[in-house]
């Protein structure tokens, strides 16, 4: 993790936080982009991308590589799980926390030291359920 005082904080990069942050969901880079353009309405997606980056490097912001999913980023960067629609592709956070469980059964059972994970369930959510 690289620090952020290596990198400054510019107008654009703080008004890219400050989309995560006031985010109730997992924005895409696209999502951000739209809500950085209301205060900046010449920013480019690239800078927002780049931006991204930086802050998920630095540990400002979490990155999630969903497979078959768009990247999503999520304000709470503490150890937590993640549920995919895989209709609608929305992202929500799991409210029970078996990261502790998870990680020492594993490193029980393959001998490795367990320094870390990435769980991301799956499922149709309640709004996508409903409309079958």
């Amino acid at each position: 993790m690289k620090e952020l005082a290596e990198h400054r904080i510019t107008r654009q990069r703080q008004v890219i936080l400050n989309a995560v942050r006031e985010s109730t969901g997992h924005p895409t880079a696209s999502e951000i982009y739209e809500m950085a353009r209301k205060s900046l309405p010449r920013i480019s997606l690239g800078t927002v991308y780049r931006n991204l980056q930086v802050l998920s490097d630095s540990g400002m912001v979490r990155t999630l590589k969903v497979e078959g999913s768009k990247k999503h980023f999520d304000r709470n960067i503490s150890r937590h799980n993640h549920i995919l629609c895989t209709c609608c592709g929305r992202v929500e956070d799991v409210g029970y926390d078996l990261n502790a469980d998870v990680e020492k059964t594993v490193g029980g059972i393959s001998g490795y030291k367990v320094t870390g994970h990435c769980l991301t369930f799956t499922g149709v959510c309640p709004r996508c359920k409903n409309r079958k």
